[in-house]
Parts: C-alpha cells; sequence; structure tokens
C-alpha cells in the first residue's frame, strides 16, 4: 500500500508540475485550459499529448532569422524605413488608410513596403503549374523551392524532371520539403541529388516518439527564381490541386496562389534563406545574384508586404496583420478559408467589425477533408451569424483557398489558415497587396465562389437538433489543440 501510496503522491505532483508548465509556457488562456483540461481528464496519455504537441516554441526559437551582421542590418533597416517614407509621399491616397497596418508589420517584422511589383492572381493548380513550368524553364541563376507538401505524383515528377534538366544546365536549384507532409520516395531523392541539386527536408522526423516535431510544420509554398519571380499560396504540389488532371479527385478543388515579379519577390528569398539555413545547416549569405537591388526587376507599380511568422518569430505576426487590417475595414471584409477555428483575438476582431455596420461574409467548406476540423468551424457560427457575419459554405468541391478582401482595395493572399496552428506553431507567409485592380479581380472571384456555396440562415441554424449542437460545442473545448 505504502507503494501504490507514494506513486499516487508522485503522480499528483507530476500533473501539478505539468499544469504549472502550461499556465506559465502557453501563451493563450484558451489553449492552456484545453491542455489543463487534457492533462486532468486523461491520465499519463494527456500529458503525454501535451509535451508532444503543446510546448511553447516560440520562448526558445528553433532558429534566429538574423542573415546580416549588426552593422548591415541597420543599413538595412534604415533602407526599409526610407523606402517607407518615399512609398507613402508618393502615394498617400492610394495607401493613406492602411498606415497602422503597414507599420505594423514594418515595426515587428521588418517587412519592406516596396512599389515596383507586378501580380498576377492564379487560380487553382490549372492556372498555377503552367505558369510554373515557364517561370522555371526561364531559370538563369537559381532555382529555390519551399513546400509542405510535395508528392512525387504526376506533376511533382514533371517537376522533379525539370528542376533536374535545369540543373544539368548549371542552374543552381535548392529544394527544402515538410518531412511530415510530403511524399517523396527515396528513389527520387537519389535521382535530384545525383543531379547536383540540393534537397534538405525541414526539421526532420528522426523518431516518430517525439511527436513535437511534427507538431512544428513548415506550411509554406514558396518559390523564388533567379530573385526576380516567385510564386506563394494556397497551392501546393499534388495532382489533386488539378482540376480534370491525372488524378481522381474525390471533389473539385478550389485554390489561390500568387505569381510576383519585383521586389516583393526578396522578402520571399529572405524568408527561404532563413529557413535553408536551418535545416541545411549551411552559411547562405545575401549577395546580388539572390537579391538583384540595382536593377528594376518588374515594370509593376503594384505596392505591397510579405508577412512571415512560426515558432521563429517573437510574436504571431500573421495573426497581428489578420487582425489589423479586418479592423480598418470600412465597407466590406471577404474572407476565404479552408479551416475556420479562429482564435478570441481574430473571432473579435471579427465580430467587433460586423457589429460596426462592415459587411462581413465568410466562405468555409461545406465539404471538408477533415470532417472534425468542419464540426470545430460549425461550433463559431452561432455568435458570428448574430454579430450579423453572412456565412456560406461552399458545394461544388473542396474550398483551400486562404485569401482576404478589404474594402476592395486590400487582398491578403498565402498559406496561413484561420486557425490556432496557423497562429502559434506552422511556419508561414501571406502577401498583403494594397492594389485596387488585384483586390477587385479576387473581390470578383469571391462572389463567383458564392455561386457554388450555400448561405447558413440564422434561424435554420439555431434549430439544429440538440444532439448536434452538443458535438459542436464538445468540439469547440478541444479547438485550440487541432
Amino acid at each position: 500500500m505504502n507503494w501504490v501510496l507514494l506513486a499516487e503522491l508522485a503522480y499528483i505532483l507530476l500533473i501539478i508540475g505539468v499544469c504549472l508548465r502550461i499556465v506559465f509556457d502557453t501563451r493563450s488562456t484558451s489553449k492552456a485550459s484545453a491542455y489543463i483540461l487534457l492533462v486532468l481528464l486523461i491520465p499519463v496519455v494527456g500529458i503525454f499529448i501535451y509535451f508532444s504537441v503543446g510546448v511553447n516554441y516560440r520562448k526558445k526559437k528553433l532558429y534566429t532569422k538574423n542573415l546580416f551582421a549588426d552593422e548591415l542590418k541597420t543599413e538595412v533597416v534604415d533602407y526599409i524605413r526610407q523606402n517607407r517614407d518615399r512609398i507613402f509621399t508618393t502615394y498617400s491616397t492610394r495607401i493613406g488608410k492602411y498606415t497602422g497596418l503597414i507599420d505594423l508589420m514594418l515595426n515587428q517584422n521588418y517587412s519592406p513596403l516596396t512599389d515596383d511589383n507586378e501580380i498576377r492572381l492564379l487560380i487553382n493548380g490549372e492556372e498555377k503549374f503552367p505558369a510554373v513550368f515557364e517561370a522555371i524553364k526561364k531559370a538563369r541563376h537559381h532555382i529555390h523551392l519551399e513546400y509542405y507538401i510535395f508528392d512525387a505524383d504526376h506533376i511533382g515528377t514533371q517537376l522533379i524532371d525539370l528542376l533536374i534538366q535545369k540543373a544539368a544546365e548549371g542552374v543552381q536549384v535548392r529544394f527544402i520539403f515538410d518531412d511530415f507532409g510530403s511524399r517523396i520516395m527515396r528513389r527520387h531523392l537519389k535521382r535530384m541529388r545525383r543531379a547536383g541539386i540540393e534537397v534538405f527536408p525541414f526539421y526532420e522526423i528522426k523518431f516518430l516518439f517525439f511527436a513535437n516535431r511534427l507538431n512544428y510544420r513548415n506550411h509554406r509554398k514558396i518559390i523564388v527564381i533567379d530573385g526576380k519571380t516567385a510564386f506563394v499560396g494556397g497551392i501546393n504540389v499534388n495532382d489533386k490541386y488539378i482540376n480534370g488532371g491525372p488524378a481522381k479527385n474525390r471533389w473539385y478543388w478550389r485554390d489561390t496562389h500568387l505569381q510576383i515579379s519585383g521586389s516583393m519577390v526578396h522578402s520571399l528569398q529572405y524568408i527561404f534563406i532563413v529557413d535553408w539555413n536551418y535545416c541545411s545547416r549551411q552559411k547562405l549569405y545575401p549577395d546580388r545574384n539572390f537579391f538583384p537591388l540595382n536593377q528594376r526587376i518588374s515594370e509593376g507599380n503594384v505596392i505591397g508586404q510579405v508577412v512571415a511568422s512560426g515558432p521563429d518569430s517573437d510574436a504571431p505576426f500573421i495573426l497581428h496583420s489578420l487582425m489589423k487590417a479586418i479592423s480598418l475595414a470600412r465597407e466590406e471584409v471577404l474572407i476565404t478559408n479552408p479551416y475556420f477555428i479562429p482564435n478570441p483575438n481574430i473571432l473579435d476582431t471579427i465580430l467587433i467589425t460586423a457589429l460596426s455596420g462592415v459587411k462581413v461574409k465568410l466562405l468555409v467548406p461545406g465539404i471538408s477533408d477533415s470532417h472534425f476540423v468542419n464540426v470545430a468551424n460549425h461550433s463559431y457560427f452561432t455568435e458570428l451569424l448574430q454579430a450579423g457575419v453572412e456565412i456560406y459554405t461552399y458545394h461544388k468541391g473542396f474550398v483551400h483557398a486562404k485569401t482576404i478582401v478589404v474594402d476592395g482595395d486590400l487582398a491578403v493572399v498565402g498559406t496561413a489558415n484561420m486557425d490556432f496552428r496557423s497562429f502559434d506553431l506552422n511556419f508561414e507567409v501571406n502577401a498583403m497587396i494594397y492594389d485596387r485592380e488585384t483586390a477587385e479581380e479576387l473581390r470578383q472571384q469571391f462572389y463567383t465562389d458564392l455561386e457554388d456555396a450555400s448561405r447558413v440562415d440564422e434561424e435554420s441554424w439555431n434549430q439544429r437538433p440538440l444532439h448536434r449542437q452538443l458535438l459542436d460545442r464538445t468540439v469547440r473545448l478541444v479547438s485550440p489543440l487541432l
């Protein structure tokens, strides 16, 4: 009996210690509450789950983002601020409304504001992949790729073959793939490496037992070519992203990507090099080949910023940028997101914006690749509908796009879902485009998507069966852990 009592006492002390760690280590009160509940209600297993997926790496930082010596960093920051002042002087009527958002990203994340960009909106894989292949064929110095999902299926193998061809032409090819999200067979990796392509997994999963490596994933989708052209958005490399392609899709796949030329490319290049130096253990330094600063690389005049965040950043920059962007709306906010599980901060921002008289429309999947996530986002519908948010569920297929349009003059396209994981755990990147033409094009696409969606009626929603309401509320309790 003494051993039993000692074991019980030891377990109680362990529980207390773990709960104290959760309180001190977890920034979000809702997540802290969910983890404490998990630890208390599920003996032993709850503790394992917390240490597997709950440890806050933002406090520890997986790696540093600084590529510059202190002296050079000062010069770069001064240049960024001077360029910001020049752009505001020239385009004050176009972007003055977003001064607070722009400065928030500049002050928090040193996100340069640039005004020489060309933006091409790419709808679905049918538009993205031909544009990517065409741009890669023109590469002369380097091709940098970074993907969460890169599968060696039909489109993936075609892309690998093209990269091998470019490497044979003397083009430097560097490729980062997420070790959890991607399925690349070893023979393809060997082929690439034999051809001179440098390939590294991001945060390699060495032992599945240490599941915290599964939790912090690189969800970015970036291609940079010769420091002049870049691609970013929601579309991974997989046949299912191409409607009518070789994959026998279960459903139509609706997604959005951007092709960018201009100085915004430099921001994406910087993100790639930082990630590359971490996972390759190399020291790739900025030079004129990667950042062609002395030549105009685009004839465009679109103003934009790139914002990135993850466990390596001091704060959830993407969360802050979205909250600020939505709060600045005066007329209309259009949100498309496949995994809408908002934390209390972004949820309150949306509710306050809607209650202030701004039209807020939300498009989420009616058909999803995760039934559990779909139930989780349903749990937020009641309070959104009460605030006047118009909610639409997409039924033509699975809507995977992550976009926001504010007042028809700000477009946000990127990799970040509107959930706890993207804001706190994943490495993400978004493009903020301060351009009426781009925003209007994305706005029109939103309304086109609504033609294949159904609006959620508040009265009918509130009359759902009690067991459905209970299920939604129960899943809501664990939504911070998704």
